[in-house]
Formats: C-alpha cells, structure tokens, sequence
C-alpha cells in the first residue's frame, strides 16, 4: 500500500497523521516522567521520519532561519564553560532535537490540526489525572493541592489553561460542525474543572486573560486595518493604566489573598534573589546549560532542602529569565527574550492587517499565556516539555510565507473568511 506524501506533510491536507503527532506529543511531555525515557523515542518517531519524506520542505524553515536554533545552539556550546559538562552535554543535545522537532511540527502542522490534536491529547492527559485523582502535600502553605496524574499542579493547570484556549478556540473559529463544537466545548469543561481543582494561581489568572485577549483581538477584523491599529493602540493604552490603577490601590495583594498567597507568592519572592545572586556570579554566559540543579552541587542541595524537596530534582527558580541568566547568562536570556518579540510582532503585524488572521490569532493566545507564566514558572527552557514545544512551533509557523498558512484556507472547515465580511467574525463569537 502506498502512502501519499500529502497525507504527511502537506498542511491542511495530513489531519490525520499531524493530529495523531500532536496528540502522542502532549501526552510524552504530560507523562514521560511516569512512562520513562523510553516514551520520548515516540515524541521523535512521529516527526523526525518526516524529513526522510521530504527534506527539503520540512527543513526549509531551519535554512532559511538559522536564528530558531539560536539558544539551542548557545546550550550546546555552554559545554565548554560548564560547571556540570556531561550534563550539560545531554541536556543540549536533547534540546536541539526538540526544537528541530518542533520546527518540522511548525511546518507540516496548520492551527487546524494543531488545535484537533491538542484538544485530543489535553482530553486524555486530563482524563487520566481526574481518574487518578491524587493530591500533593505542600509543605510551604500547608494545603493539599490536586495535582492528578502529574508531579506538581502548575503543570497539571498548564494543561488545563490548554485545554481552555484550543477548545474555545477551534469550537469559536475553526469548525461550523454542532457536533464538533460540542466535543470541544466538553473538554473546556474538563479541563475548567481540572483548572479549578489545580488551585494553580498562576494558570487561573493566565487563562481567563489569554482567552480574554484572544476574543478582544478576533473583535477589531470587524474594522479596516487602519481603525484596528487605532483601537489596538487605545487598548494597550487603556490596559497599561489598568495596571497601573490596580497596582497603586493594591489588587495585587487582594489577588494573592483570594489564591490563598502571601506577598512572597510562597517563597517564590526569596528564591528569585536566590537565582539573581548565583547569575551575578557569572553574568555573561552563567554556570553552563543545565547546570545548577545538579545532585550534589552544594547550593542545589541546599535550596532542595529549604524548599522540601526530597526528590532533589525537577525545581527551578520559578521564573524564566532568572532561570537562563544562571545557566547561560545574559546573553542566553537576550536569547529567549527575542523569541517573544519575535512572534509578537509578526503576529501584531498579521492581526492589524487584512491578510488571514486565524493562525496569527492563536499563535498570540499561546504566546500571551506562555509569557505570563514566564514571570512564575520555567516553560520553555527545557526539553521534552509542552511550553517550548509551543514556542518553537508558534516562532517557526509565524515566519512561513502566506501561501503556506493559507493554503487550507479555503477548505470547507474555515466557518467565515474576514475577507468575505469583516461582521462575520463577531457573529462567530456571539454564536
């Protein structure tokens, strides 16, 4: 039997298989800590074969934009000033797959199939944890916190926050089918409930305001492009002095409250002067990918200690930048910080102007919640995990020309073309 190269690699036309890819990927960076090491041959086995299709298409993008491998390639040569060089060496190394992976991902896979595959792989993954049903012991706050299936209930909330953005997303703009938006609306209420049982503070707030912008952006195709840019600029305006209000009459301790946290967000606030005073020891390139949190390392052992963690391994700073400033210094934090300028502005770029806007709606939606769980959490600085999968797909898919992106289009799934109407688009999300 013969397999067409269409079914595979050409966007919009490989559902099947990029759905099945996306799905098997959400759930080895969900579980390959339950599963083993084994489970990661499976994240590679659904893209790397892909290159022997066609490489030419499928690498085409890592050509053309040699600047995606950046931080992946300033890992790997930390090896030569790191404090732990072996395991800086596999760390990389593992690193650079992933973002090559996520680079093929970026290129075969449209928002479609990404959203079919995401909300496929997040209602399993889910699924699983609420029949697990377990619950974690927090010794910092002295509450027991649902964490299901997965070690910790930020990532647990993670997903959930998924779960939401894809499911609102594709039963809003991605399907006319009563059928299939009611699926998809189903497993929003799965993962609302697994959200809310996470007691994940940084993922409750991230959602409702990812989902929030998404809406508020997909509202402005009603307008000309010059007017979208108009209400764009008022509304950043209008939401920087929202900030600022909330600030001065002191929301932020009115939120932390009602999350059940302290002004140091449970020792988060103590820990990040931790990671600042170890990266000014090193500042320019840092102690070496990978490297702090190694198992005998002195000042790792003693934050493990400090923060009961008798595992000694899986923690991290909580915070993105802090985290690359320790391990690759300013230059490695630079490096992760033009990612997020990166696909920001080529997506600002898209929404404002009267080309197709669907992919460049979602890729803002992830890359809203991935930034304001960077503040919080480590997402996107290691391998195998769903954060910087996500990155790395949104930056590598946001920087294909526009006949890629558009080529599904004008299949039968796009329930209106703002082309066709700018209105339709907000009846879309008043339906």
């Amino acid at each position: 039997m013969r397999i067409r190269k269409s079914s595979l690699v050409e966007p919009g036309r490989n559902t099947l298989y990029g759905a099945f890819a996306v799905a098997v990927s959400f759930f080895v960076f969900a579980y390959s800590f339950r599963i083993g090491q084994a489970s990661i041959l499976m994240y590679y086995a659904v893209w790397l074969p892909l290159m022997l299709v066609d490489y030419r298409f499928t690498l085409l993008r890592l050509a053309q934009s040699p600047q995606l491998l950046a931080f992946a390639l300033l890992a790997c040569l930390s090896y030569f000033w790191s404090d732990a060089p072996d395991v800086t060496a596999r760390a990389a190394l593992q690193y650079l797959t992933h973002v090559v992976c996520a680079v093929i991902a970026a290129r075969v896979i449209d928002a479609r199939t990404l959203c079919i595959g995401a909300i496929s792989g997040i209602a399993v993954i889910l699924g699983y944890s609420m029949l697990q049903g377990g619950y974690v012991y927090d010794a910092l706050d002295g509450t027991y916190s649902f964490v299901g299936a997965f070690g910790s209930k930020n990532q647990l909330g993670f997903y959930a926050s998924l779960g939401v953005l894809f499911g609102c997303y594709f039963a809003l703009f991605l399907t006319r089918g009563r059928i299939a938006r009611l699926l998809s609306l189903g497993v929003v209420a799965l993962s609302a409930a697994s959200l809310v049982l996470s007691q994940s503070a940084t993922s409750m707030l991230a959602t409702p305001a990812a989902i929030a912008m998404v809406v508020a952006i997909a509202g402005l195709e009603a307008f000309s492009p010059s007017n979208r840019r108009i209400f764009f600029a008022a509304g950043l305006a209008l939401a920087g002095a929202a900030v600022l209000a909330a600030l001065n009459v002191g929301a932020v301790d009115m939120v932390l409250g009602a999350f059940g946290k302290d002004s140091t967000l449970t020792g988060r606030t103590y820990l990040w002067q931790q990671g600042i005073d170890a990266a000014a020891n090193t500042p320019l390139l840092g102690v070496g990918y990978a490297a702090y949190w190694v198992q005998g390392f002195s000042e790792a052992e003693r934050l493990w200690s400090e923060f009961y963690i008798p595992a000694r391994t899986g923690f991290h700073f909580h915070n993105t930048y802090i985290e690359a400033l320790v391990e690759t210094g300013y230059v490695g934090a630079i490096m992760i910080v033009l990612p997020l300028l990166a696909i920001l502005r080529l997506c600002i770029t898209r929404l404002l102007s009267d080309g197709d806007w669907t992919e460049a709606l979602l890729q803002t939606g992830l890359l809203a919640l991935l930034v304001i769980r960077s503040f919080f959490e480590v997402d996107i600085l290691q391998p195998y995990v769903i954060g910087s999968f996500l990155l790395y797909y949104c930056w590598a898919r946001a920087k294909e020309p526009a006949a890629l992106r558009s080529s599904a289009s004008a299949s039968d799934w796009r329930p209106h073309s703002p082309s066709m109407s700018s209105n339709n688009v907000v009846q879309g999300i008043q339906r």
